[in-house]
Parts: C-alpha cells; structure tokens; sequence
C-alpha cells in the first residue's frame, strides 16, 4: 500500500486561510470601500400589518441626500422568486416586492431606501420620511394563525395556509395503525432561531456607465445564482450586465444563499447615480431583514408491535412560512418530511405536510434545512415508543434499525440509503460514553441534589445534491496550481479542502495551490455552497479536473523528457521518468514553448442525482439542577459515519461548530414575537441567546466510516450533520432525567431554566393536591 500524501486526503492539514484571518488581513464585504461611496440605510416597518402612506418629498431635500426609493420608483423590478413548487400540487405564492407598496406584513418589512454622502445623513433622512401607518390585525405563531377566525395575511390564502398536502401512503399508514398493539405519540415545537453568522450581510455596487456594467461586491454562499436571480427575475438586464464578488464571507449557515431586497436596490441607486454605493446591515436588521431558519410543529405517532416493531408512522407537520415566500422558503418543511422515517425500516409512512403564512420574517433554509427538523421528530417518537413499552432507548433502536445486508435501502418516502452500519456507530457511542456506569453517575449526582439524565440521537440525513459543478485545475508559469470553481467558503475551509485533494495527484504543499471561488467574471459557472455540498460535488470536480491536468502534464513532459507517458510519474511537483533521475519540473513545463492554455488546464463537471446520506449516533449526559432548571451537559460523545475522511481537523471543527448550534437551540435559542402586535421582542442578542463556550461540552469525536457508493470520492457531506443529531440528543437526555425523577414526559426546545423549573413544580404542586 502506497504512503499517504504528506498533504492529502486524511491527512490532518491545518487550515491554510486561517493566517490572514485571525492577523485581521481578511477582506470582507463590509472592509471595502470604494472612494466617495455613498452610504445606504432601509426605512423599514414598525408594525406586523399595517396600510400606509409614504411621502419622502422633504427628505429628498435634505443635506447630502442623493436618492430616497420608495415602491413607486422601484415599480419596473420583478418581485423576489421562489424557486420551489410542487409538482403534483403546484401553488401560486403572493408577491415579495423589492420594496412594500401600501401595506406592510411583518415588523422590518421594506418601504423605502435612503442613499446619502454619509451614514448620519441617512439617519436624518429616514427620519425625516413621513409614513402615516393605519394598524391591522396581525397574527404570529403557526397555531394561532391557523386557527378559525384568525386574521388573514393574505386574503387570497385562506386559513393563511399556502399548501395542504400528504407525503406517503395514508391508506398502508391507516391499515396498520389498526392492527397496532400500541401506540406512541408526540406532538413538539421547533422554535423559529436566527442565523447568527458573525459577519451580518452587507453590499456594495459600482457602476460603469461605459459600458452599461454593474459590479456587486457582496457577502454570499454563492455568486452565480445571486447574479441570475438578480438579473433575470428582479433587475430584467442581461447576467452578462453584472459581474458578482464574494470576498471573505464570515458564516453563511444557509441565510446568504438567498437574493435579498438591499442587493437590488444598491444596484437600482448605482445605476441611478453613476456612482458606487454601500449598505451594511447592524445586527438588529439581521433580524428583522434576513431569513430565520426552523419554525415547525409537528404530532407524530407510530404504530407499535407487542415486541417493540415500529409498523407505521403518521405525521402531521406545520412549517412557518412568515408574512413572504423566501427562496426555497416551502421547499423546506416539505422536503424534510421526506427524511421522518430517519434510520428505521418502517414500511408504512404518511406526512400531512402544511406551509402557513404568519406576519413575522420570512423562513428558509438553516444549516440542515428540514433535515435537523426531522431528526427532532423521529429521535423524540423513538424515544417515546420505548417509554410506551417499558424498553431501553437503545433496545429499541437497534431492533427497528435497518440493517446493513438491506442496503441499499428505498425509505417509504422514496430515499435510497447506500452504506452504513447504524448499530455500529450507536454501540460504539455507547461504549465511549460508558453508558453501562450511567446508573452509578446518576446516584452519585442525586446526593448532590441534581438529576442526571442520558439521551440518544441517531440520524440521518440527504445531502450533495445541489446541482452540477465544474473545477477547472491549472498550471500556473510559476509551477504553483490554481483551481478555479463555483462553491464558496463561508468558512469551511476550502482553501484546505481542495489544496489537499491537488495534493493527492501532485504532491504540492497547501501555500503552492491557490483556489479561487465567488468571481462571476473569473468563474463561468457555480452553483455555491449548500447542503453539505462543496466537498461530494464540488471536492469530485477538483479530484477529475486534477487527474486530467495531470494526464496532459504527462503528455506534454513526455515530448521534452522523450519519454513514454507511461514511464512519468508525477510527485512533488515534479515530472520525472521512473526510477531515474532526469525530470522536469512544474514551473520549467510551464515555461517550455508551446505550454498553450489547453495543455495546461484540467476541467470536469460532476452532478450527483442520488445524494450522499451521512448518519451518525449523538449521546449526551446532563445534569438538571432541580432548584434552579439550569441544565449542564457534563458528557458528550459523536460518532459519525462521513463515508470517508478528508482532513480529521476540518471535520471535527464543522461537527463541533454544528453540534454547539443544535445545543444553542436545544437550551436557549427561540425568536418571540409579541402575540398580539407582532412585535419582534427578541431583536437584539440582550433577548436572544447564543450558546457561549461554557455552555458547551467537552466533546468526544470519532467516526465510523462505511464508504458511500454513490459518490465517485467515497463521501458523504458532514457540513450540517453537528446541527441535525444535537438537538434531539440533549432534548432526550434532558426528558430522561425529568421521567426518571418526576415522570415528566415532555419539554419543548429551549429547554431554558424557567420551562424545566415550572415542568418541575407543576408536577411537584399536582402531585401535593
């Protein structure tokens, strides 16, 4: 067996972009600053539904304004699209303007955008619009607008529902629910969170008047798609009228894949203007202006055989649609619903699956994207059906598990599961977490007054499936290798990623191969990044476009060296006839005459049309202080299975990054709307919490990798995977000490201090009567 590439795929290369960064020598959106740009703010809504009318004559006459647009100058752009429907039950959804025309249907709604010489003057302008509001009824919260009676946010979706639908096969589902020795049931929220990237989204645009040419600097998970959607559905110009730059993007997590009203709008005024303008949002407009992520309630119920077989399981999901249609804002709940059924052979499934407009920021795609939602479903229902029959959480997941000799798999919902030994990666957990002593923790911590409680998770979810990408691998004069293509880091380490596979056919060092993302003009084509799909789509491009540049290095070092293609071999840069010394380097090929483009460039396009299931076991061990309600997560183990390894170090800090955000939502994280005037109560991070380090665990990583089949790289994605077996892992351990103690069988994320405090003294105060 060959030795490992010092620098390629396994190995545990740090990550090479991280130098510039923490030296502050990163380039944001926000750091740059074109001469004498003009600065931009958005006049948004103070109410959840309101009329109103908007006159900004005096503002405009203001020091140092240059333009205030209103829907009235903005009446020629296409609204935002969404790009999902259905196919057997297509819908037709409201429009989401660039800017609101005469109601308003979330608080932070758009009505007008102010371009001034300086932030201040901006202020003065906005505040000098004059807006007369006339209030309507509003309803937040999926129950509440779904009820009879309550107030519409679109008068043509009644009962505030876009879509009513079912997923699977009701009438198998009914047939075997009757035949049923027992049945579990839950019914849970998924509270709605903020994306909570570091960097919040900002824009700027200048304008080539010559040439009739835009260039759109901006923060963003993908620059090709935001140009065409920009271009071709809102700003009707010709794509090749804008040129798109992603500098360094601080998180994405979903919420900067989408087109957003600021980024049309810049464009309209550096159109206008013939001058370069910048808009950066503060934090409070990250929410109430961008995506929020989650949102869902679910009753799920499964049919139970005598000996614990899970027969049939129903659902019935609402997901939260907010007062617009985002981008993929529908697609979510649905296509989640089709991942319920998780890891378990259960035959028979049927979803009613509802989208509802409430009037609160739109919903879309956050890390995980529906798959997290439905891990949170299944993995709280198992643990509910063991309750029901009086078994182990663990018993009676390794006898629903599918199993590996039934691979590959086709789920009742249609996925196909290639690889995997589920019972493998949860015995595994297990014995790291030495589930056995469990007993013991738990009475040793109960004469220092605290409950312990232990939680299992084991999900799976479907990724790499975003589309078709294109590498292109080049030959640099200097001997250095560039690869050029349309993903875009938001962080992940890319940079690392795929120095690493050039690695593995060239044997060059991280700082030799420089990888160039998120530049329409640089990149023909992208896609992006989403779905965990950089590395199953994006890393098998770079691995084939690598293999054919090498191929063509080889043919042409063949003609100087006059030797055989077949007697090259290429390592550390360098071409040279096997087991002798006469070689050629990279930078003397490149130099040679004729070294044309062609010669020098590797290309390949690689599309996956079955996804990449990654799965994985989640076990963490709490301890509740029953005086208090305060939870500490004392053990935390993960064992995944990613098909195959790229770089141990990336892997752990994207597991670790995605299970810190799952236990942020599990413990703390929830937006609150006021319920009767829609009011956004947690706008700021003094109400709304974020996870700090101490609330986290010490956590315990290891995979156990079963190759996927359906990806030419073995991989299987691992970007959203943390976020997706988190949740229901500690929200279990957390039921099972509340069960074990006071039979308390349910708690709704977060399980802040004061929900487990009153879940206790409920029981406690029921129980003295």
């Amino acid at each position: 067996m060959a030795a490992p590439i010092k620098f390629g795929v396994g190995q545990s290369v740090l990550r090479k972009e991280d130098d510039a960064l923490i030296r502050g020598k990163g380039r944001y959106t926000d750091d740059y600053a074109p001469q004498a740009a003009l600065r931009c703010l958005m006049l948004r809504s103070p109410h959840a539904h309101a009329k109103f009318t908007i006159d900004a004559a005096r503002a405009r006459t203001l020091p140092g304004v240059a333009l205030i647009l209103t829907a009235a100058e903005v009446a020629d752009l296409g609204n935002l699209p969404c790009l999902f429907n259905l196919e057997t039950d297509p819908f037709t959804g409201p429009p989401y303007p660039i800017l609101a025309k005469d109601e308003v249907r979330h608080v932070g709604d758009s009505v007008a955008f102010v371009v001034a010489e300086t932030i201040d003057q901006a202020r003065d302008a906005i505040e000098a619009i004059e807006v007369k509001w006339s209030p309507l009824p509003s309803v937040t919260g999926l129950v509440n607008a779904v009820k009879k009676g309550a107030p519409q946010v679109w008068p043509d979706k009644p009962g505030n529902v876009l879509f009513d639908v079912s997923i699977g096969d009701k009438a198998a589902t009914e047939a075997a629910f009757a035949k049923a020795h027992t049945v579990a049931e839950i019914s849970i929220v998924n509270p709605r969170v903020v994306a909570s990237f570091m960097e919040t989204r900002a824009a700027v645009c200048e304008y080539d008047a010559k040439n009739d040419h835009l260039t759109l600097t901006i923060g963003s998970q993908g620059s090709h798609r935001l140009r065409d959607i920009l271009c071709q559905n809102v700003l009707n110009i010709p794509t090749e009228k804008m040129r798109v730059i992603c500098p360094d993007v601080g998180g994405g997590f979903g919420t900067k894949l989408f087109p957003y009203r600021e980024y049309a709008l810049v464009a309209v005024a550096a159109r206008k203007l013939k001058k370069a303008v910048k808009w950066s949002a503060d934090r409070s407009e990250h929410f109430m202006g961008d995506a929020q992520g989650r949102d869902n309630v679910t009753t799920a119920k499964m049919a139970l055989a005598e000996d614990g077989k899970f027969l049939a399981m129903d659902c019935d999901l609402m997901g939260d649609m907010g007062a617009y249609l985002s981008t993929f804002g529908p697609y979510i709940p649905h296509g989640g619903a089709g991942m319920l059924p998780g890891l378990y052979d259960i035959r028979a499934f049927h979803c009613r699956v509802r989208t509802v407009f409430t009037n609160s920021v739109p919903v879309d795609a956050y890390r995980g994207a529906g798959r997290p939602e439905a891990a949170y479903v299944i993995e709280r229902l198992v643990d509910a059906c063991a309750r029901k029959l009086d078994m182990t959480p663990d018993a009676i997941r390794r006898k629903n598990f599918i199993q590996p000799k039934a691979l590959p798999y086709k789920t009742a919902t249609g996925k196909v599961y290639d690889s995997g030994d589920f019972a493998a990666h949860l015995k595994r957990a297990m014995e790291i977490a030495d589930w056995k002593e469990f007993p013991k923790r738990a009475k040793l911590a109960k004469k220092h007054g605290l409950i312990r409680g232990i939680g299992l998770a084991s999900y799976v979810e479907v990724c790499g499936v975003m589309g078709e990408e294109t590498a292109n691998v080049r030959l640099d004069p200097n001997g250095d290798v560039t690869v050029l293509i349309g993903t875009q880091s938001s962080g992940q380490g890319h940079q690392t990623a795929y120095a690493q596979i050039v690695a593995e056919q060239f044997g060059l060092p991280p700082e030799r191969v420089h990888v160039r993302q998120g530049d329409t003009a640089e990149i023909a084509t992208g896609l992006g990044t989403g779905g965990s799909a950089s590395i199953p789509t994006g890393g098998v491009c770079v691995e084939r476009a690598s293999s054919e540049l090498g191929n063509k290095l080889k043919e042409f070092a063949a003609q100087a060296l006059e030797a055989s293609v077949g007697d090259l071999e290429i390592t550390d840069g360098v071409i040279r006839i096997a087991g002798t010394d006469r070689s050629i380097s990279f930078a003397d090929l490149a130099k040679r005459p004729g070294a044309d483009p062609s010669k020098l460039n590797g290309s390949a396009t690689f599309a996956s049309a079955d996804g990449t299931y990654p799965n994985g076991t989640h076990l963490a061990e709490v301890e509740i202080d029953p005086a208090t309600g305060i939870i500490k997560i004392v053990n935390y183990v993960i064992v995944d299975d990613f098909g195959k390894t790229l770089n141990p170090l990336l892997l752990a800090g994207q597991v670790h990054g995605g299970a810190m955000q799952g236990i942020g939502q599990a413990l703390m994280e929830q937006v609150v709307y006021g319920a009767g005037d829609g009011q956004l109560i947690t706008a700021t991070y003094m109400d709304y919490a974020l996870p700090r380090a101490a609330d986290g665990p010490s956590f315990v990583f290891e995979t156990a990798n079963v190759p996927c089949t359906t990806n030419p790289m073995g991989v299987k994605g691992a970007g959203e995977a943390g976020a997706i077996g988190s949740c229901p892992a500690v929200v279990n351990a957390i039921v099972d000490g509340l069960w074990r103690e006071y039979k308390i069988d349910h708690i709704d994320m977060p399980a802040t201090p004061e929900r487990v405090w009153i879940a206790i003294n409920e029981h406690h105060r029921r129980h003295s009567l």
